[in-house]
């Protein structure tokens, strides 16, 4: 939780204008009253970092007018730079922010700063939310920035590993190639990881639990084959509210061309309430083959079940 407080509200009637700068403003349900970007979408309200504009007011030489940059609210001391998306800003006694996208493309010969500097900053550092709770802001309210961890649970089926009698490595291997994918986005990425045997009561369990604590994503590896103890699909199956066939029947095809036993795999990709589940293969060679198509598409299908995205 990082504090800090609101020392700039600004808006405008239009889109597209410098927005003006008053003292108070109620936030309303779809956004600040009286501004254009209030509406039913995702990006409601728009922050930036008051630091961050006096470093570009020097870096550039430049005199930038209060919401010039079209910012709704300018922060002091929250470090908007660490804001993810999910992340929640609280300001004053109850509103409630819900951040939803970092930077925007800037409106070019629309805007009145990349017309007279040649650059913007709200491409890079603006910060975009929707309200959860609306209330009333006024200049010099506190305001925090609570992050919200992403939590992927990686959860190995294997009897041997499970037992002892062999070492995982495709669990790990996931964990490293979800580690690095992360490594250069705002996220604050939490993993997990557990080794089952190819139990379907045990992994039934694990998942419900997933589930019911908002785990975002899970990835398993293992029990997707024919086998009689590959259980694994058929117990996601059992649990999904909606599947997500696209993403295998692509990795099975576009791989299974080199190699056919890869098109034996009964992978499957589900959604159970709000947590994503994503049933790999076991060998290591498989898992770095669905991870590579499944992490382009990953962080999308996230927000997509949180309604941002679409």
């Amino acid at each position: 939780m990082v504090s800090g407080r609101i020392v700039g509200i600004h808006i405008s009637e239009k889109k597209g204008t410098i927005k003006t700068p008053v003292g108070a403003v109620e936030v309303t349900p779809l956004g600040l009253t009286g501004d254009a970007h209030a509406g039913r979408w995702h990006r409601q309200v728009s922050l930036l970092d008051a630091a961050a504009v006096k470093k570009f007011t020097t870096t550039q030489d430049a005199v930038v007018a209060p919401g010039e940059f079209a910012e709704n609210l300018l922060t002091e001391g929250i470090s908007l730079s660490r804001a993810a998306p999910l992340d929640r800003i609280i300001i004053g006694n109850n509103v409630e922010l819900e951040v939803t996208q970092i930077g925007k493309e800037c409106h070019g010969s629309g805007c009145s700063v990349s017309q007279r500097v040649g650059t913007c900053l709200m491409p890079h550092e603006g910060i975009f939310a929707r309200v959860v709770t609306p209330g009333l802001v006024r200049v010099g309210d506190p305001a925090e920035l609570v992050e919200r961890p992403l939590i992927i649970h990686i959860v190995t089926l294997s009897d041997r590993a499970a037992a002892g009698e062999y070492e995982d490595q495709s669990g790990p291997r996931i964990s490293s190639l979800v580690s690095t994918h992360f490594a250069s986005t705002r996220w604050h990425l939490a993993i997990e990881r557990t080794i089952l045997p190819d139990d379907p009561e045990r992994l039934r369990n694990l998942l419900i639990g997933d589930k019911n604590a908002l785990t975002d994503v899970v990835i398993t590896t293992g029990g997707t084959g024919l086998g009689p103890r590959d259980i694994t699909p058929d117990v996601v199956q059992s649990l999904a509210d909606d599947e997500i066939p696209g993403i295998m029947d692509f990795v099975r095809l576009t791989y299974g061309a080199r190699n056919p036993a890869a098109l034996l795999s009964r992978s499957i990709a589900a959604v159970m309430g709000n947590t994503l589940v994503f049933a790999l293969p076991g060998s290591v060679r498989a898992v770095e083959e669905y991870c590579t198509e499944m992490l382009k598409v990953l962080e999308h299908a996230i927000l997509m079940r949180h309604g941002i995205g679409h």
